[in-house]
């Protein structure tokens, strides 16, 4: 059983995409990081970065007392090694999936995350800083839609890679991107979101948090209001 810490957030999307493909029994327990949930000292003590998803494998491999990660690629990684599913054996594409795995983690997701920032949720809008990541957001979507030019998935078949990414292409909108600027990406999407555990994994979102999203001051101020003050 892996206990699931989660919110309806890309980082968490990729975690659900995974448990519903793989069919591992989960339990979600929502982190409603609008309110502070993710400051609770039960929830640090799984992901001391204050951020989610977490995981807890209630039976790992190894037989042992249960195992506590953080970070979403390390979750993915995780999984699919306990498994054997969505991450070759081959050495080749192994590393090739990995590769594109920390691209997302290094690159599309911080990119995005801050074009979202500076386009929805600043109180003060600064064109600088909008044109910047949206720069940036488009050409890394240029990288991937190149990359898919000739192949239906990242790394092979579908991966963990294409977990990782996928949910930060939902938001494109709002990324002011065009997927019809990007064919061969937006054939993967679309191919993607036609597999039915893409879309068990959505539905999710109307059970956990139904909700709009976050704009009141309060949840402003606990999710961008944070410093090094807030982990002591």
């Amino acid at each position: 059983m892996i206990d699931l810490y989660y919110w309806t957030t890309p980082n968490g999307h990729k975690v659900t995409m995974f448990l519903e493909e793989s069919g591992l029994p989960y339990t979600i327990h929502p982190i409603n990081i609008g309110q502070g949930d993710q400051f609770k000292p039960e929830f640090l003590r799984i992901a001391p970065n204050n951020r989610i998803p977490a995981i807890v494998d209630q039976a790992p491999q190894d037989g042992g007392e249960p195992i506590a990660l953080f970070e979403s690629g390390a979750i993915l990684q995780y999984l699919a090694e306990k498994t054997g599913q969505f991450l070759s054996s081959d050495l080749r594409v192994r590393t090739e999936t990995f590769q594109w795995l920390y691209w997302q983690m290094g690159g599309l997701g911080p990119m995005a995350g801050q074009n979202h920032h500076f386009n929805v949720y600043a109180p003060v809008k600064i064109d600088y800083a909008i044109d910047r990541y949206v720069r940036e957001t488009g050409r890394l979507y240029g990288v991937l839609n190149k990359h898919l030019e000739q192949r239906d998935f990242i790394a092979g078949d579908y991966s963990i890679a294409d977990m990782a990414s996928y949910p930060w292409i939902v938001s494109h909108e709002r990324q002011n991107q065009n997927l019809d600027d990007f064919p061969h990406l937006k054939r993967w999407f679309q191919r993607i979101g036609e597999r039915p555990a893409t879309q068990r994994a959505y539905a999710l979102v109307e059970q956990i948090n139904p909700g709009s999203p976050v704009h009141d001051e309060k949840a402003r101020q606990i999710l961008f209001g944070q410093d090094s003050k807030t982990i002591r």
